[in-house]
């Protein structure tokens, strides 16, 4: 890819916006620096990046690299032995806390996202450079004093040794015969030791050191003899701690250095793994769909032309209250000639094809609602007038300099954008030098896609196999141009309809209509009849298809409607049938209280047996006559897809299906998973929000295995043991359970000390404490859990 036809594309210019996404400068830097990648194997890898990135983001949408920061250079710096201030420093704790937690926030996720957990992997946790620092450098920058035992030595002594200095200058500037010769009684400071502010006509009263005077020349500010030996102590102790400063921040700065590679990797990751939440969040700006990638072309003439295929593609640099969607489609041909009027959009279709197509090879999800696109080894461009004085070359020789740089490098896997071509000479000879440059292109397998005003291009195209035509609509009505590329029908340029509109005197434009040729003039004829036509029959086409999308509505509506009235109707006979049933057995237990009366007063048992015959003949006949429950009738509906909402028929409530697999669905209600079969779910249209849903009416799980109140994890590392404890942690969550008990023992109180750390952090607890002498003692955790 050459650079000078990436920038007449402005892939830059998007690189500039997409690095703006980005959150710190190592991330922007690669942002700025993405090149289009030429293997369909590392496309498809980019974009599956961006894919995951932006379903992470649709999930977390406050994921981001934190207070990450470029500390590269700092961490070479250190590496060579040089010294780190305090706040690099707490920049390099920073970011690698960041990775850390990115790192961790992604382990649980590695199958959801493979990609952005193997870029997190590399992140290296140098968790003994992070404790250090943060053992010694407090949040605003400041050594603590027990960074070492030598510097709480020194700054409990500077402390004494400055608290007895004040003092002793406070006796002073109060004592009786010192006060007459005082400026004033304050105390202050002067390069670095205290003084006291003298009248200068009592220079000699007070003895002294004298560092500084006014400006007015009337106050002398002089270090009393009495104090000199203590200032000298108490500067002797600053230099003192200044040294020991040093010697901190260079033992920090050594082990930052023997880690630098570590956190050279670190930073690497990071902002790798930020330029795809970059690439995500640029996605979800603009409205982009995700290209499919097909295999490139080859160099065998009996393999078919390669699939180009956007839709409702719009151009990324354009504002998107004005940008005219176009679709683009050659399937099975090669050169695609586009003809209209000038300002018709020849050109910005041209653009928008090879900006999209550098975009997806850089791992961008590009701006239409669905595109198929190959993948391009070199994408050049000859767009534009790029005439030059200096260089005494004209419109047309500068097209064909800029040609003659690539057309020999042109193959099966090259997009070839032409706008123009041929013009600025002679029409005829430069018609002719574009149908000969057209041919070339054929024969090499390129793609390629050419703005022209040329009738003879527009009928090569028309009887040349590998070509075909396209143009842009014009309205002759308003003489503004729509913008909309039509596939499969050349244009025209309209000129003399715009030039009488515009209030050229009708006899020139007759006389201009008697110069042109018969032949042509009826060709051009034919051409505006067959758009015309070609336009009546698409905004039929358009007007059917909203018809029939809001017939489908109105079905899906209706659909619903008698759905619901099935479900009351079975509800209002399932109401029936049990208030029926329950006459028949309360006449059961009256017949049968009745016949224990009668043996009670010694009655005849006929009668009561007749009575029962006849009370079962009555519960039978009420039964046969009650309503039997059947299925309700199957209502016709749209296979249910991964994303719709439906009812769980045996459960009653609604979910949400994350992927169908065969006969059967994983679907999500709340936070249960459950794989039901197809037969039991219904779809819903129109269903509220699922997240609101499930917080005003919590989604009943589906049964499972009761969870055991115990986790025992003696034996594991404690790195094993905290992954364990988590996914333990989260289905205890699910199962309802109120508390657990985590089994680490005692031992060397590595693991305990690793589980109640990661515990203290858990978003799903509540509180923990050690369990009871009678439970196992400091060996046992106990934790209580948050309730849904």
């Amino acid at each position: 890819m050459l650079t000078r036809h990436l920038q007449v594309l402005e892939l830059p210019k998007i690189l500039e916006r997409l690095a703006g996404y980005c959150a710190f400068s190592a991330s922007a830097e690669l942002a700025r620096a993405l090149t289009p990648a030429t293997e369909p194997g590392e496309v498809m890898r980019r974009l599956a990046e961006t894919r995951e990135a932006r379903a992470l983001l649709s999930k977390q949408e406050h994921i981001s690299v934190g207070n990450a920061r470029d500390v590269r250079e700092a961490a070479r710096l250190a590496a060579r032995g040089g010294m780190l201030e305090p706040q690099t420093l707490l920049a390099i704790r920073d970011t690698l806390s960041s990775g850390r937690a990115i790192q961790r926030a992604l382990l649980r996720f590695g199958a959801i996202y493979p990609r952005l957990t193997a870029i997190t992997n590399a992140i290296e946790p140098s968790g003994t450079v992070i404790a250090e620092i943060s053992r010694c450098i407090d949040d605003s920058g400041q050594v603590r004093d027990t960074a070492s035992p030598e510097l709480a030595a020194i700054r409990r002594d500077v402390r004494l040794v400055h608290d007895r200095l004040l003092a002793k200058l406070q006796r002073l500037i109060h004592d009786v015969s010192v006060a007459p010769y005082l400026q004033e009684p304050i105390i202050t400071q002067r390069a670095g030791r205290y003084v006291i502010p003298i009248k200068a006509d009592f220079k000699g009263r007070v003895p002294g050191l004298v560092h500084d005077q006014s400006a007015s020349g009337l106050t002398l500010f002089i270090e009393p003899l009495a104090t000199l030996d203590l200032n000298n102590e108490w500067r002797e102790l600053q230099l003192a701690e200044e040294r020991e400063l040093r010697r901190v921040l260079m033992a920090l700065s050594g082990l930052v250095g023997a880690e630098a590679d570590n956190i050279i990797r670190t930073v690497e990751a990071l902002a790798r793994f930020d330029l795809a939440l970059a690439k995500a969040k640029y996605a979800e700006a603009t409205q982009s769909a995700e290209p499919a990638i097909i295999a490139p072309a080859t160099n065998d003439e009996s393999q078919p032309s390669p699939t180009l295929r956007i839709r409702q593609a719009r151009h990324p640099l354009i504002d998107p209250q004005k940008v005219v969607p176009i679709d683009i489609s050659l399937d099975g041909a090669r050169v695609l000639v586009i003809t209209g009027p000038n300002t018709g959009g020849k050109t910005v279709a041209l653009k928008t094809v090879g900006l999209l197509v550098l975009m997806a090879q850089c791992g961008l999800h590009i701006p239409c609602a669905e595109a198929t696109l190959p993948v391009f080894e070199a994408v050049y461009a000859d767009i534009g007038d790029e005439q030059s004085i200096e260089q005494s070359l004209s419109t047309f020789s500068a097209h064909m300099t800029n040609l003659c740089g690539f057309l020999s490098a042109i193959g099966p896997r090259t997009l070839v954008l032409l706008d123009e071509l041929g013009a600025g000479t002679d029409p005829a000879e430069g018609a002719a030098l574009a149908r000969a440059l057209l041919e070339h292109v054929l024969r090499s397998g390129a793609l390629c896609l050419v703005a022209t005003h040329y009738p003879e291009l527009k009928a090569w195209a028309a009887l040349t196999d590998g070509a075909v035509n396209a143009n842009v609509a014009f309205d002759e009505e308003t003489l503004r141009p729509l913008y909309k590329l039509t596939v499969g029908l050349p244009g025209h340029s309209n000129a003399l309809a715009i030039a009488q509109r515009l209030g050229l005197p009708g006899e020139i434009v007759a006389a201009a209509r008697s110069f042109l040729n018969r032949d042509l003039m009826q060709a051009e004829a034919l051409l505006a009849e067959a758009n015309r036509l070609y336009q009546q029959a698409e905004r039929a086409h358009i007007a059917a298809q909203a018809e029939r999308r809001s017939a489908e509505a109105d079905a899906e509506q209706l659909r619903n409607r008698l759905s619901l009235i099935e479900d009351e109707r079975q509800a209002v006979l399932q109401q029936a049938r049990e208030e029926a049933m329950r006459e028949v057995e309360d006449l059961r237990l009256e017949v049968r209280r009745l016949r224990q009366r009668l043996l009670a007063i010694g009655g005849a048992l006929d009668e009561v047996k007749h009575i029962e015959q006849e009370a079962e003949q009555l519960a039978a006949r009420a039964a046969a006559k009650l309503p039997k429950p059947h299925p309700a009738s199957v209502q016709a509906q749209p296979a249910i897809r991964a994303g719709d909402t439906v009812r769980v028929k045996p459960l009653g409530i609604l979910a949400q299906v994350s992927a169908v697999l065969g006969d059967e669905a994983d679907v999500q209600a709340g936070r249960a998973r459950m794989r039901v079969k197809l037969s039991e779910l219904q779809r819903v249209a129109g269903a509220p929000d699922l997240a609101v849903a499930h917080d005003a009416q919590p989604a009943t799980p589906p049964p499972r295995e009761p969870l055991p109140v115990d986790l025992d994890l003696r034996g594991l590392t404690a790195e094993e043991g905290v992954a364990r404890m988590r996914h333990y942690l989260d289905r205890a969550v699910q199962a309802g359970l109120p508390f657990v008990r985590l089994i680490h023992g005692k031992g060397t109180g590595a693991l305990r000390r690793a589980i109640r750390d990661a515990v203290k952090s858990d978003p799903v607890v509540q509180s923990f404490e050690p369990g009871l002498d009678s439970e196992g003692g400091d060996g046992v955790t106990v934790v209580r859990l948050k309730q849904r």
